[in-house]
């Protein structure tokens, strides 16, 4: 069996494969400060208990933006699965040409999720994914990686609004039924939500007409589902895109 691993900055999304097929998936928080013994100890307990714990783990894929925590995921896998990982960076096969000034800046996660996209949808793509950033990346028909842009995720963003004006309270990211809301909470869950599906939106419309494609929009991320509701852009939603760009990069590189 594959293990699969997506290091995020805010959570950590690990999958378990057989073949082509994912058997169980779970999202824990990024914690810098854990020792390698507490990951290792949370990684073996969700695997253990799922109904394929008893099944061998032979392979490790590891996409990470957080260089720190390679120095725990690692030795993690040698002392847990007896496993050397495969590691996401410079120098592995893709499959896919990156056409950035420096290909070494883009994220890993970027490159895993442009690698699944276009292995399953194929035509000129971009993809949205809603990470503690939402990053924008376009893909050409031909599977090449021409770029795109960040912004600030809707959770930082929100956090930083709670924390720079005192008198807003910290609310639960939903819908609220009126853009022209009555009360505070709901004038910020309208802020929130209409607003970031307005710049959403707007990026991709840009992309689209800088491109002069009719791109096919597929987003990902733990709040693709939210979001995606509220836009008026996004095609697909693929919360597993990731997961799957990271186990087709295993199978070029075994």
């Amino acid at each position: 069996m594959l293990l699969v691993i997506d290091v995020g900055n805010s959570n950590t999304v690990v999958g378990l494969y057989e073949g082509d097929e994912l058997l169980n998936h779970w999202r824990v928080r990024t914690v810098v400060d854990h020792t390698i013994d507490e990951y290792g100890m949370l990684i073996l307990n969700l695997y253990k208990t799922s109904k394929v714990g008893s099944r061998s783990i032979s392979n490790i894929i590891i996409s990470c933006v957080v260089p720190s925590m390679l120095n725990i995921l690692e030795p993690l896998c040698k002392k847990y699965f007896h496993v050397t990982p495969i590691i996401v960076g410079p120098g592995i096969k893709t499959g896919m040409p990156i056409y950035y000034d420096n290909p070494k800046e883009v994220g890993a996660d970027r490159v895993v999720n442009a690698v699944a996209a276009h292995e399953k949808y194929r035509g000129d793509l971009i993809i949205v994914d809603f990470g503690t950033a939402t990053t924008f990346d376009y893909i050409t028909k031909k599977g090449e990686y021409m770029g795109g842009c960040i912004a600030p995720g809707v959770i930082i963003s929100s956090e930083a609004l709670f924390e720079r004006a005192s008198k807003l309270p910290p609310v639960e990211l939903s819908r609220p039924k009126f853009v022209v809301a009555k009360d505070t909470v709901s004038s910020i869950q309208a802020g929130i939500m209409f607003g970031y599906a307005g710049l959403v939106d707007g990026l991709v419309d840009r992309i689209k007409k800088e491109t002069k494609t009719e791109a096919t929009v597929v987003a990902t991320g733990g709040l693709a589902g939210v979001m995606a509701a509220e836009t008026s852009t996004i095609d697909i939603v693929d919360e597993m895109l990731t997961l799957e760009g990271l186990r087709i990069i295993f199978l070029r590189n075994r």
